[in-house]
């Protein structure tokens, strides 16, 4: 079998390239998915569909780590820190089918900033009009939104926000931080409603909004349950695939290959083809194709905290009700970096871990540092593709860090003080008083249990042949080599300062985009 194009990944980007790419009737595009597909709304899962107004269904049922659409990850946060899961989805539309629906972009700084590293097609400038492309904004019309895409965009209204939210929003007004009632537009900050890709509970996905729509596309081959093992290369040009279905493996054909697989399976891939750091490769007897240092390193994420409250007893706790309405973006003391921070509460909290399906005690509210100084790094340990890579997130080594996140937990704590939040909590569980006893005992409880905001990026690095980490070029193409692509979250060069579900969908339209043209 051959074809034009192979696409390994259905996921946030995968899906929109596999969209956009059959556009043109002369191109016969295979699009293939790790895990399994569901192509029509009815077939779709309970825990998959609805992304919330269901128990457990935020994270718990669709991300859990015996799920069979997820990968089940294992990964190091800290060396103080026990091993902490993290979720990405294995299902056609990746994690876009079972995240939580965050609907956020990223501040024009980090896309510009991406611009002056070597990337000038992607400024915010370049990039506005993709992320307008992209979305059917609900809620505003204006320069800055689009109103039309695939993919669906609204907030909660004030009226449908739980009780925790609600006091939420009351106590940062109070403390002076400015209202936002739209936190996509380009200078917003302070405190408002999460804009969210779903309608009424439902999930819309890439698979939702851009697969299903052109399924009956002549040129379009979907095939699921398929796991890539490598990529095939003569010379320097990669010509095909060996996948894995049913058991069997057998290998097909393409002229250009593009591994759209997320920042972990993607750089995985690439180094099961020969394609990384050369010693690595080599302590694995693993042929180099192409000695790129960069692949697997400058893992980045945005860590996080769970500061849980138990409600009183007269709080009503329903599960119907949406757990993630608000968020407070703002800039830590002392930092040049705008919205570097960001405060999200989450509604009808077990007391165990946000990915618990256990009943809920009350409510987190969730710091999270947003734009990290510190990084880590992905590693193979085996020649078997099933065996997933070391991830060592390294999170908080950088002293900088730790004091941002460390003020994050304390201005919870004063917000906690309001009236408005008086009113509701009965007591705070994490964490505890002797954690906050002095800078060193919160250090030491935020060192013990940092973990995911499940946003890992920049494994594959976008920059100039020039730049000695960077992995691609600004089309996408793996430096040295001929026919092939990375296209999703890995290319970014930093983690932008937002959840990275919308981003990575228009990396999918933005590179789309660039081969139609003929890049």
């Amino acid at each position: 079998m051959s074809y034009h194009t192979i696409i390994i990944g259905a996921g946030a980007a995968g899906a929109i390239l596999a969209a956009r790419l059959t556009e043109d009737p002369d191109r016969s595009v295979l699009l293939l998915e790790a895990g399994p597909d569901f192509p029509t709304l009815e077939e779709l899962p309970e825990e998959i569909r609805y992304a919330h107004s269901r128990p457990g269904n935020l994270w718990g049922r669709a991300f859990g780590p015996t799920t069979r659409y997820g990968w089940g990850y294992r990964a190091t946060s800290t060396p103080s820190a026990e091993s902490i899961f993290v979720p990405r989805g294995k299902i056609m539309g990746g994690s876009t089918a079972v995240n939580a629906t965050i609907f956020l972009r990223g501040v024009p700084e980090d896309y510009d900033a991406w611009a002056a590293q070597g990337n000038e097609r992607w400024s915010f400038a370049q990039l506005l009009p993709f992320f307008c492309k992209n979305e059917r904004d609900l809620d505003f019309q204006n320069a800055f939104h689009g109103n039309d895409g695939p993919i669906p965009a609204w907030r909660f209204k004030r009226e449908e926000w739980s009780p925790d939210h609600a006091a939420f929003y009351i106590a940062c007004r109070a403390a002076g931080y400015p209202d936002s009632p739209d936190q996509n537009a380009p200078d917003s900050t302070g405190v408002g409603p999460l804009a969210h890709n779903n309608v009424e509970g439902t999930r819309w996905s890439t698979a939702i909004g851009y697969l299903n729509p052109v399924r009956q596309r002549s040129n379009l081959t979907i095939q699921a349950e398929s796991l890539v093992h490598r990529v095939i290369f003569e010379g320097r040009r990669a010509i095909g695939v060996v996948v894995e279905n049913r058991g069997e493996l057998s290998t097909i054909y393409a002229d250009e290959i593009v591994v759209s697989a997320g920042a972990i399976a993607s750089p995985h891939l690439l180094l099961h083809s020969g394609i990384g750091p050369a010693d690595d490769l080599l302590r694995l007897g693993i042929p180099v194709v192409q000695d790129l240092p960069g692949v697997g390193q400058n893992l980045r994420d945005h860590s996080q905290l769970l500061v849980t409250l138990r409600t009183k007893v007269d709080l009503p706790l329903d599960w119907r009700m949406p757990r993630l309405n608000t968020a407070l973006r703002y800039t830590a003391q002392g930092s040049s970096l705008r919205n570097d921070m960001i405060l999200i509460p989450c509604s009808n909290a077990p007391a165990e871990s946000v990915t618990s399906a256990a009943p809920p005690v009350g409510f987190y509210i969730v710091p999270s540092l947003y734009l990290a100084i510190g990084s880590g790094s992905l590693h193979l340990t085996s020649t078997d593709a099933h065996v997933q890579p070391t991830l060592n997130y390294n999170y908080l080594a950088e002293p900088f860090d730790r004091i941002r996140l460390r003020e994050g937990v304390r201005l919870i704590l004063d917000l906690l003080d309001h009236p408005a939040y008086r009113a509701i909590v009965a007591e705070r569980l994490t964490p505890t008083d002797d954690d906050l006893t002095s800078d060193a005992a919160l250090d030491a409880w935020m060192l013990r249990n940092v973990t995911t905001s499940h946003h890992s990026s920049s494994t594959c690095k976008m920059g100039p042949a020039t730049d000695p980490m960077a992995v691609v070029d600004q089309f996408g193409k793996v430096h040295g080599m001929d026919g092939l692509r990375v296209v999703d979250a890995s290319i970014m060069p930093d983690c932008i300062r937002a959840n990275t579900n919308v981003t990575t969908m228009v990396i999918g339209e933005r590179i789309a985009d660039l081969m139609q043209q003929g890049f």
